[in-house]
Order: C-alpha cells, then sequence, then structure tokens
C-alpha cells in the first residue's frame, strides 16, 4: 500500500528484534544549498512487533498530529508542521522560495505562536532588506502559517492580513534609511554612553558590524573575551557563520554584559531575560536614537562598520570576512584564509 506524501513510513529494520517495525513521521524538509537536493526529515513515533501495528500508529498520529500546549508552541515549530504537511504538495522551487522567506524570520522563530502581533510581523518585512517579490514570499509565508495554524486550534487570529507590504512595491527596500552613521554621530553616542548601559549596545553594534539579531542572539559561551572575539553561529547566510573579531574600545562593554547577571546571552533586559528584536527595538534602540536626536535603523550600524574600515583603509576582503559578506570571487572563497589575529587588527583601526 501506497502511503500519501509526507504521511511517513513503516519500515522493517535490520537484526533480530523484537520490535522490528519503525514508524516515522515527516517533520520537515531541508535543501542542501550546494546540491539543491531537498530531503525529508523525520521524527520516529514508535517500534512495533508487524507492519500492521505501525500503519495504524501512524493513522493514529494523523488523527491528532497536533496535540500540544498551543500557548507554548514556537514560530518554528509551526513552520515545521506546517512544511512538513505542505512541501510534498509543492514544487521544488516553491520549497526554496519558502525557505528563503523563512530565513528572514530569524528574530521571531523562538517566540510562542501567541505572543506574534502584527508589529512583529510587519518589523521582519520592514528589517528584510528584500525586494518587493520577495516581500509577497515572506507575506505568503505568513498567510500560509496562520491558515494551519487555525485550522489546528493553535492560534485564534490571524495577524498575517494586516501585513502591508504595498509601501515598498515601487521602492528599494535595500537603500531604505540605509545610511551610516557620520563620524560626529559616532562621537555623540560615545558621549551618551554614561548616561544608560543600553548606548553600549549601539557602540558593539558598530564595531562588530555584526547584524542585529547576531547580537541579540549571541550567547556568552561563545564569546573568547581574552583573544577577542567571538563566534556567530547562526546566521541568514553561510558567509554569515563567522568569527569576528572585538576591538579594543569596546571590550569593557562586552565584560560589563557578561558579568551582569547569570543570563546565558551576552546581552540581556532589565530583568535578566534575553532579548526578542522587537523588545529591543521599541523599547531601546529608537528612544535612545530619537534622544541623541537622530534618525537610524539598527541594520545602519553594519553599514557604519564598513564604512569605518574601509575609510581606515582595510582590504575589501578583509572588511567582507569580518561582516560576513559573500566574496565576490570564487577563488576569494575557496582559497583564501585570515587568521583571527589579523581581522583584530583591521578592527582596532578605527
Amino acid at each position: 500500500m501506497r502511503l500519501p506524501n509526507g504521511f511517513g513510513n513503516v519500515s522493517k529494520l535490520p537484526g533480530n528484534r523484537r520490535k522490528p517495525y519503525r514508524a516515522r513521521i515527516t517533520v520537515g524538509w531541508e535543501v542542501d544549498d550546494n546540491t539543491g537536493t531537498i530531503r525529508q526529515q523525520f521524527k520516529t513515533i514508535g517500534y512495533y512487533e508487524t507492519k500492521q501495528e505501525g500503519l495504524i500508529a501512524l493513522s493514529i498520529y494523523h488523527q491528532n498530529p497536533y496535540d500540544m500546549d498551543s500557548s507554548k508552541i514556537t514560530f518554528k515549530e509551526i513552520f515545521e508542521k506546517w512544511s512538513a504537511e505542505h512541501y510534498p504538495k509543492i514544487s521544488d522551487s516553491n520549497v526554496k522560495g519558502y525557505n528563503a522567506a523563512y530565513r528572514s524570520c530569524v528574530v521571531i522563530e523562538n517566540m510562542r505562536f501567541v505572543d506574534i502581533k502584527k508589529s512583529h510581523l510587519q518589523g521582519v518585512i520592514d528589517d528584510s532588506g528584500k525586494n518587493y517579490p520577495t516581500m509577497k514570499k515572506i507575506k505568503s509565508l505568513f498567510n500560509q502559517l496562520y491558515k494551519f495554524a487555525m485550522q489546528n486550534d493553535l492560534c485564534s487570529k490571524d495577524y498575517s492580513k494586516y501585513i502591508d507590504i504595498e509601501q515598498y512595491r515601487d521602492k528599494n527596500p535595500n537603500a531604505y534609511n540605509r545610511k551610516p552613521f557620520s563620524k560626529a554621530e559616532v562621537q555623540r553616542v560615545w558621549d551618551w554612553k554614561d548616561t544608560n548601559e543600553y548606548f553600549s549596545v549601539i557602540l558593539m553594534l558598530i564595531y562588530t558590524g555584526v547584524r542585529i539579531g547576531e547580537l541579540l542572539d549571541l550567547k556568552k559561551e561563545n564569546v573568547n573575551l581574552s583573544e577577542r572575539w567571538f563566534d556567530v553561529t547562526a546566521s541568514k547566510t553561510e558567509a554569515g557563520i563567522r568569527k569576528v573579531p572585538i576591538a579594543e574600545k569596546i571590550v569593557p562593554f562586552f565584560e560589563y554584559w557578561i558579568s551582569k547577571n547569570d543570563c546565558e546571552y551576552v546581552l540581556s533586559t532589565p530583568d535578566g531575560k534575553h532579548f526578542e528584536y522587537r523588545n529591543y527595538y521599541d523599547s531601546y534602540w529608537m528612544p535612545l536614537v530619537e534622544q541623541m536626536g537622530m534618525q537610524h535603523r539598527p541594520h545602519d550600524t553594519r553599514h557604519t562598520c564598513i564604512s569605518l574600515l574601509t575609510v581606515a583603509g582595510v582590504q575589501d576582503k578583509v572588511i567582507k570576512k569580518i561582516v560576513g559578506h559573500k566574496g565576490q570571487s570564487i577563488t576569494e572563497i575557496v582559497y583564501t584564509h585570515f587568521e583571527i589575529q589579523e581581522l583584530i587588527d583591521a578592527i582596532n583601526k578605527i
């Protein structure tokens, strides 16, 4: 009997086993970035004495596959369950499109689905830096996930229908408010740093060039202060997985935040919790930037770092390595390697 796509399978394992039949359900799909091959990801739900018992277990599972606490399920878990059911029905190109759209959702993927509001979804769109067609795909993903969640009683309101992407139809979002801090503005942040501890976060962003999500999700265990670097272990791109040098002038900020409390993350809220992007942006970034009389978005700090490194005469290939930009040539990607000390020397020039 042929099972429906995405239903799972029952297979007999080798050897002399009391329960040789394994029943597995499909929990997701992954794309090999090098070959483009799409592979199923499975989860075992049990082992059985006969194949018929395994098929019955699969059937029971699919009658109520989402029997879990709707108050705890995350955006990521909703995506995984939806993709496991939906991907077998669509083309490879659509799978890749939805996976690309999902990668823009890093700031909300670990949020409880019930906590996500229209402002969080709109924030993903506004900060994506993508073109209009890509934004349409992101919104389409939101529509699909909310439809799926509501069908399975995992949420009660569809916030995706309120997302506005029309404002970007005739605009280049990559140019939207993407201006580096001027030299005078950088100095102004330094002048204000002792008035509020969160001003130091702006300087940490400027002098590392990391994306805001990369800094908010940085764990203390991935920081090596003695050797002046930290690891970015999750990023929007493959090139973004990297060692980032820590400039001497911001070492005290890292020391301060690491020793501040027991939170596993470097940065934390006043009550010692992990920062969600929207919380940081609405409650800290915007008030502090407005207090200094500026108009900037967090991504501008990344452009500022690149600008400062360029003015300091740092080679373009070194800048790419620091900020996690993909090299422009195969030679750079395959053959060029930079020692961390070279990156530290470069970042200390700004």
